[in-house]
This record gives C-alpha cells, structure tokens and sequence, in this order.
C-alpha cells in the first residue's frame, strides 16, 4: 500500500477530528488570564492618569511603570527601559552591542527568534550545548581558550525556550566569572523566572553581579502575550543608548499597555495571576510527562520545574519531519527541533504545554504517538 493510500485509510478509520490540538505556541490558554482584572487595570488607568494614557510618553516607557519594575529589581529608574514586548528589548540591545562579524555565544538549542535576530546582523553565532542544569561552562571555556572575544552571550536562565532547563547557581557564578575575566556581557533572558511550579528560586545573575549583565523580562508570560510590554535593565550608560537607538524607532512605546500593566501590578493582580498560572503550568506539565512516559516510551525528556515547555528527544533517526506532517493530519501542532539550532536537532521537538489544558494533552500525546507509529511501520520513503 502507498503512503498516501495508508495516510487516507487511518485518516477515515480515525474519523472526524476533534478541534485542532497545538504544542507549538509559548502562551497561556485564556481560562487562565485573569480578564477580569485586566478589564479593572484598564479602568482604573484611565481613571487614574487619562493625560498619561492618551500622550505619546517618552522613549523609555511609562514613568510609574518603570519607576515600579526598577524597585522590582532594587535598581536605580534610570538603569530600566521598558518596550513593546521583550523582543524588541533584545532588537535594540542587540542593535547597541552588535555589529557584523561579532561573536556571540547562545545556548544549544535556543530560542529561534534570538538565532534570526543575530544571524540577521550578520553576528557570528557559536552555539554552545545546553546541559539539564543550563549551557556548559566548560565548554564556553574551551570557546574562550581558543581565543574567540565575545560581544555577549545570550542566556535564558529559567525554564529555557525551547528545552525548559534552568541553569544552576553554580554555573551562573561562574558565567560572570568569565564575563568579568574576559570582558563580555551577560544577556540574561529571563520572561519565564515567576513561573517556578517546583523548586527553589535562584538569584538573578542581574541580582549577583550586575555590572556585566544586562537583564530583560516581560509581562507577556505573566500578565497576557497581548499585552505586550517587556522590559531591560541594564548599566545605565548602555540603557541610556539603547533609549536613543528607541527614540530613533518610535516616539513612544504604548502608554496604555504599559499603564494597564502597571495598575496590574500594583494592585496585587500580578501576584494573583501568576499563582494562578502557575498552579496550571505544575498541573499540565504533569500531566504531559505522564502521556509522554505511558505513550512514548523510547523518548528523553526533563521534568520542567516552571515554564511553558518541555524538549522532547526522539530515538536516533527519528524522522521529524515526517512525524511533523503525520501529526498535523491528525489535528496536533509541534516545533520541530532542528528550528532551535544552527544544525541538527532532526530527532527532537518541543511541546508547548502553557496553552493546552489537561485533557487535550492526554488527548493531543495520543494523537501523536499514533502518528509515530504511522511514521516507524511506514515502508521507507513513503511517510515524507
């Protein structure tokens, strides 16, 4: 029988498909946004300040805002800017620190936005490994000793996109132990750090030794992804470049994101979000390594302790991109590993579980191991 042929039998015999099922997008489902207290936020914003809501603003975001994230971080106001989402705070650092031909260290994998962002500058990016307590130092020391001068390394520390480790205190100790000895800057990319389910929390590298670091964050993970207001905090010379390079962008960033954010935050709405969205990751992500171990018995994974995801590896020759169009047949959504590195990856994905509730994880697993299943007993050549 030919592959398309079987393809259409086990699509009949599955029958219609339930509504679509996606591990692929990094956001929270909406039965765990608090609307409501968005919808207050909102109110009381424009009842509070409606000059400050309806004007331009200034470059480095809105001033209560930023006035509240850099007590946040026990940091003076001037060494905070606040942006349009967090990635546009990296766009602009890395437009200050990043000229073509510049090496910059990144985790192997990372996030895939980060690679086009660099690459895209024409940075030349060495990928170092990712370990399950974070990037291996040892390794950035070999990178080090053969005489490559990083401009920055780009790290997320907590819960790390795509793989959903978190690197261990020992490490961060001595990552600015190198930044400081061989004059780089820590880019410490950090939207997942509230989101800890298990564990204990771990210092910021921002928190430990500030002068090499640059830190951002964002309200995307905790508040909503539409809200899109995220942030840096860094030296205040670079801060102050990085204002100029915004001014240059847009007036302003958006006032009334930032001002509904910031009467979220101090009105005790964002601990209580963020409660209640860590409660659902700790219980999906459970529920995720469970369907995993019962319908994937061959595949490695990590535990999550916080965040949205979990990075899934695959026996050896795996062909993922089969599985890929296998499981979308099926109404399931992945990312494909191989888009988290500059090569390789082809035998590992990453699930997003943030989005997805209990019961379409069950269902969404059994989905796709039926689709591995189709890809393994498939006559060579006839998956693709």
């Amino acid at each position: 029988m030919s592959g398309s042929m079987l393809r259409s039998q086990q699509r009949r015999s599955l029958g219609p498909m339930s509504k679509p099922i996606s591990f692929a997008r990094g956001a929270p489902s909406l039965d765990i946004i608090d609307v409501d207290g968005l919808r207050a936020s909102a109110d009381q914003a424009f009842t509070a300040d409606p000059a400050g809501m309806t004007a331009y603003g200034t470059s480095v975001g809105y001033i209560p805002l930023r006035q509240w994230i850099a007590e946040w971080h026990g940091v003076d106001v001037k060494q905070v800017l606040v942006t349009n989402g967090s990635m546009q705070a990296d766009a602009f650092l890395f437009d200050a620190l990043v000229q073509a031909g510049d090496a910059v260290i990144v985790e192997r994998p990372t996030y895939d936005r980060t690679l086009l962002s660099l690459r895209g500058r024409g940075a030349d990016v060495r990928m170092v490994e990712l370990e399950p307590d974070g990037i291996d130092v040892a390794a950035v020391e070999r990178v080090l000793a053969a005489g490559v001068r990083p401009k920055l390394a780009h790290i997320i520390p907590n819960f790390q996109n795509p793989a959903g480790y978190t690197l261990s205190l020992s490490k961060r100790e001595r990552l600015l132990a190198l930044a400081r000895e061989h004059g780089f800057t820590i880019f410490e990319d950090d939207p997942y750090v509230a989101l800890r389910f298990e564990g204990e929390s771990l210092p910021t590298m921002l928190s430990l030794y500030g002068d090499s670091v640059v830190y951002a964050s964002s309200f995307s993970k905790t508040v909503c992804p539409g809200i899109r207001v995220g942030y840096l905090v860094g030296p205040e010379p670079l801060i102050a470049r990085v204002a100029k390079i915004a001014t240059g962008t847009y007036i302003s960033p958006s006032m009334v994101s930032q001002g509904i954010v910031y009467q979220f935050c101090r009105s005790g709405a964002l601990e209580r979000s963020i409660e209640t969205v860590k409660a659902a990751l700790g219980e999906r992500a459970r529920t995720l390594s469970e369907a995993l171990r019962r319908e994937f018995p061959d595949a490695r994974f990590v535990d999550p302790q916080g965040g949205y995801f979990m990075w899934v590896e695959l026996p050896r020759g795996t062909d993922v991109d089969a599985l890929f169009d296998a499981a979308a047949e099926r109404g399931v959504q992945f990312v494909k590993g191989s888009d988290f590195v500059l090569d390789g990856g082809e035998a590992s994905l990453r699930l997003a579980y943030s989005g997805v509730t209990p019961e379409e994880i069950d269902e969404g697993v059994k989905r796709l191991a039926g689709a591995y299943e189709q890809i393994r007993s498939a006559p060579a050549g006839a998956a693709a």
